[in-house]
């Protein structure tokens, strides 16, 4: 019998979030990260919409932010970001503070999902992009503990099912079983751990 999915607090990740996204510079928007398709401003894009979408799956206030598909577009920021993405990532963690969002069916993404699978969804997003970004820009990462350990759990069991193929996670990278967690769960996701702005 599957474990039910804990009710984590987004606020504390979102948090972290917000403080890696207010030290970017603007001569950083331009440099890279570990997805290569995306440059810094792309990844922030990625973010804001991502936690508009989430916000939104979280409240059941599904409409036309909760079916349109990541896939196949390339985010961007607008000249508002700085204030719009704190503030929406504030509304995230606001509409996930509510049992009744991890609670029925819900869509993001297009996809439609238990409430509690897209409540760690989104934390895994959290965690995984606030890595990419945090690397990007070449500063110190800590997520936080609850926020890494649902993360990890969550991409253990998608590297675990043999329906995962291509999608929203590449290859998984091999890391040692002795290495910090949140690179191991750098590794599920499919991203190189030792990542650096000059690799």
């Amino acid at each position: 019998m599957t474990e039910p999915t804990p009710i984590i607090d987004l606020g504390p990740q979102t948090r972290v979030v917000a403080r890696l996204a207010e030290a970017v510079t603007e001569e950083q928007l331009s440099g890279p990260t570990p997805c290569p398709d995306l440059r810094v401003r792309n990844m922030l894009g990625h973010l804001l919409h991502l936690s508009v979408a989430f916000r939104d799956a979280g409240r059941k206030d599904l409409g036309v932010t909760t079916d349109t598909s990541p896939v196949g577009t390339l985010p961007d920021i607008g000249p508002g970001w700085r204030k719009e993405l704190p503030d929406v990532l504030g509304e995230l963690a606001g509409a996930w503070r509510d049992p009744a969002a991890w609670t029925g069916r819900t869509r993001a993404g297009g996809v439609d999902l238990p409430g509690a699978v897209a409540g760690a969804v989104a934390v895994d997003e959290l965690v995984v992009h606030g890595w990419d970004l945090a690397r990007a820009v070449g500063v110190p990462y800590e997520p936080d503990p609850a926020a890494l350990r649902a993360s990890y759990a969550f991409l253990l069991a998608a590297a675990e099912d043999p329906t995962r193929g291509g999608g929203i996670f590449g290859p998984v990278v091999p890391v040692p079983r002795e290495a910090p967690l949140l690179d191991r769960a750098v590794g599920l996701s499919g991203r190189e751990p030792g990542w650096t702005r000059q690799a």
